[in-house]
């Protein structure tokens, strides 16, 4: 199956899998339909990001970058730019921004945020629509602090959501974890 087609599949299977944000992969399918290529940052209109929800071996802890731009915490991650296989895109913005390895990327999506970008330079406001894949530290969780970010940090899912200050699509992902590991 080619790229285009397998992410189409697994927005549907999002859509059904995570039944109560069925609407949010209609506006990702549209910009998978789009003539101008949704997968590299120039079109600036909209375009795929993807992301990595970069779990501990124990799968109680998530690694958070103070993200330099945007100087808030948030998830790893950055654009596709021009990878149509987004979770290999979550995988190596996981690796490039924390330094490990070891890592490993779990295939189907685990969150889908579409996002406004604000203008910054010459670079105009735009929509970021943000894949996000569950991502397993390995044996080391030794993080290296990359120039992207302000800082790394592991914190426990648990604070995440609970911390008011938390970014609304933080909560949400921290609420599907513990939720998935409650009943798993």
């Amino acid at each position: 199956m080619d790229p285009i087609s397998e992410l189409r599949s697994s927005f549907v299977a999002y859509a059904r899998r995570w039944g109560d944000e069925a609407e949010q992969a209609s506006p990702f399918l549209e910009l998978l339909g789009d003539r101008e290529d949704p997968f590299v940052r120039a079109r600036l209109a909209g375009h795929f990001t993807a992301s990595a929800w970069l779990v501990d071996r124990d799968g109680t802890r998530v690694l958070l970058t103070h993200h330099r731009k945007l100087d808030r915490w948030l998830q790893l991650g950055g654009h596709a730019d021009g990878d149509r296989d987004l979770a290999r895109v979550a995988l190596r913005e996981a690796e490039e921004e924390s330094g490990l390895d070891g890592l490993t990327v779990e295939p189907e999506m685990f969150d889908l945020d579409r996002h406004w970008i604000p203008a910054r330079g010459e670079v105009p406001g735009h929509w970021h629509y943000d894949v996000r894949y569950v991502v397993r530290a390995g044996v080391r969780e030794d993080y290296v602090v990359s120039e992207e970010s302000l800082d790394l940090a592991w914190r426990p899912i648990a604070d995440v959501l609970a911390d008011p200050a938390s970014d609304a699509s933080m909560q949400r992902m921290a609420r599907k974890w513990l939720h998935s590991r409650a009943i798993g």
